[in-house]
């Protein structure tokens, strides 16, 4: 081992070893084992022990779901059968190492693409990022998913270096991009980017006069792979419930459970922020809801305070939706999206996303929701300021190595670079249809932020063809 190989090691090593103290940190003060986490805490027993998809509420009778995909109870079902049953601080280290292989994952494509230098600074950006790390303490899919979309590029790359026809990288392409659809529904759209790539780089490929199909191929069957694990979900789904799902559903609900879309439709006309989406949309009928914890905008006359304060009292005497209620709030809707359309389909869709993108990511904190409020709580928001710099930080500097390595030349890599850019596209467009603002949806970001970022330390600006 050469002098410089050893050097580089050690800061490999160290990088891996501050982050995972980082993570084990956060495991010890900041772990959440609530909500969704339960949920498929529930599944994954009951499917371990009882062979059946269901979940158990009150009073303890099994009830079969289809509201998550299967990928994170068999997560958890391994972890249960290794560690035992609901030993949730054992799935959080497992979830620390998971992590850490998705920041060497990082760090390996970025190596590939602009060097040794490059690839270093991407393990200390993802190492270091508290936004990726604090996620290995709550047992939910994120880790995972991050953990899949850096091996599914990484895989990319090393399949399109290796020739592009039938070899390893095109089954653990396969395989990554199969297991995150398994884990949350709208990870389709990471097939639905690096598929056509693949097939771009087939196409542009110099080959023999007539062997087009014979390269296209190993792509058809890495899509049919994506899709072979939801056959017998679907067929479950179909014997149990009598309904063609493929995928979990929009609104988290089972067959024949009702769905408040007139409250939901309310919602949109003037939610934005995380703290509405706590205070507000998961309370809706389990919990009372304020109209203290509206802000102004959710008013757009004294009238329609006093129709929204009325609608509330009603529901709070019994904090249970019921259809009279959702028609009241879905005419309330209707008022406020025809005094004003363009506010409920642009405005406030493109307010949500930004605020997905930009706020301080300080969900998984003990921090205030209203963060801002800085005469309340002066010490929290110089920290949830702090967060929100650094995640800004993370986005620009993305950004800045993007616009550099665009302006370099995406050589051999333009497939690569536009499957990304095309994820990042497809995932905005898709956050704009959400009721509810959670940054977690915009952490699927931060691994090709890092890869993008890192070209900012690279040697050179030169991109020059990688070897196999």
């Amino acid at each position: 081992m050469t002098g410089r190989q050893l050097k580089t090691g050690t800061y490999a090593a160290l990088a891996l070893a501050v982050g995972l103290a980082l993570r084990l940190w956060f495991v010890a003060h900041q772990a959440r084992v609530v909500g969704d986490t339960l949920l498929y805490g529930n599944i994954a027993r009951n499917w371990m022990q009882h062979g059946v998809y269901s979940f158990t509420p009150p009073p303890g009778v099994p009830v079969p779901t289809l509201i998550r995909l299967p990928g994170y109870p068999l997560f958890l079902m391994a972890c249960f059968w290794l560690f035992g049953v609901e030993h949730y601080t054992a799935v959080m280290y497992v979830q620390c190492v998971i992590d850490l292989g998705t920041c060497l994952l990082i760090a390996a494509l970025a190596g590939r693409l602009f060097g040794r230098r490059a690839a270093m600074a991407a393990l200390w950006l993802s190492a270091l990022c508290p936004f990726m790390a604090i996620y290995t303490a709550a047992p939910l899919t994120e880790v995972l998913t991050l953990f899949c979309i850096a091996l599914t590029f990484y895989a990319l790359e090393r399949w399109r270096g290796a020739g592009m026809g039938f070899n390893r990288w095109l089954w653990v392409t396969a395989v990554a991009m199969a297991y995150s659809v398994l884990l949350r529904p709208e990870q389709g759209l990471l097939a639905a980017t690096v598929v056509p790539a693949m097939l771009w780089m087939v196409w542009k490929q110099a080959r023999p006069r007539g062997s087009l199909l014979q390269a296209i191929t190993p792509v058809a069957l890495a899509a049919v792979c994506v899709v072979l694990p939801l056959a017998p979900w679907t067929a479950r789904n179909w014997r149990t419930f009598h309904v063609l799902q493929p995928l979990a559903p929009r609104y988290a609900t089972d067959p024949g459970e009702a769905i408040p879309i007139g409250f939901q439709r309310w919602y949109r006309t003037w939610a934005i922020d995380f703290a509405s989406t706590e205070e507000v949309y998961w309370n809706y009928d389990s919990a009372p809801v304020e109209i203290g914890d509206l802000p102004p905008r959710a008013f757009d006359s004294n009238d329609q305070y006093a129709q929204t304060e009325a609608i509330l009292k009603t529901y709070n005497r019994t904090d249970n939706a019921t259809p009279a209620l959702d028609a009241r709030f879905e005419a309330l809707a209707e008022e406020r999206i025809h005094d004003d359309p363009i506010r409920y389909y642009v405005a406030l869709p493109v307010a949500r996303l930004v605020n997905m993108i930009f706020r301080p990511r300080a969900e998984m904190l003990e921090i205030p929701l209203e963060w801002w409020r800085i005469r309340e709580h002066p010490q929290m928001t110089l920290l949830a300021a702090g967060l929100a710099a650094l995640n800004l930080g993370y986005f620009v500097l993305g950004g800045v190595g993007l616009w550099r390595w665009r302006q370099s030349g995406w050589g051999p890599h333009l497939a690569l670079a536009g499957a990304m850019l095309s994820f990042v596209a497809l995932r905005c467009v898709l956050l704009l249809t959400l009721d509810n603002s959670e940054p977690r949806y915009t952490l699927e970001f931060f691994p090709l932020l890092i890869v993008w970022g890192s070209f900012f330390f690279s040697a050179n600006t030169t991109i020059r063809r990688t070897t196999p």
